[in-house]
């Protein structure tokens, strides 16, 4: 809440909604799916960095240079 601007949120009466996913419930199924060849997550990875290479990953990811969409960590 350290930058958030509460007065103004209160001031237009907007409410405010969040929540976590699912990870734990919905992991397995889905890379169970992945693996079954029923989904393939290939479209949204635009970019495979080296771990070494990951400050610069996420600031094109940030920044959104080259169209970036989804950086992953290659071998």
């Amino acid at each position: 809440m350290d930058k958030f601007p509460i007065g103004a949120v209160m001031n237009r009466g907007l409410t405010i909604r969040s929540g976590q996913c699912h990870v734990d419930r919905d992991l397995r199924p889905l890379l169970q799916r992945i693996e079954d060849g029923e989904i393939d997550p290939s479209y949204i990875v635009t970019h495979a960095m080296k771990l070494d290479d990951a400050p610069v990953g996420y600031e094109t990811f940030k920044k959104k240079r080259d169209d970036c969409l989804k950086v992953v960590r290659k071998p």
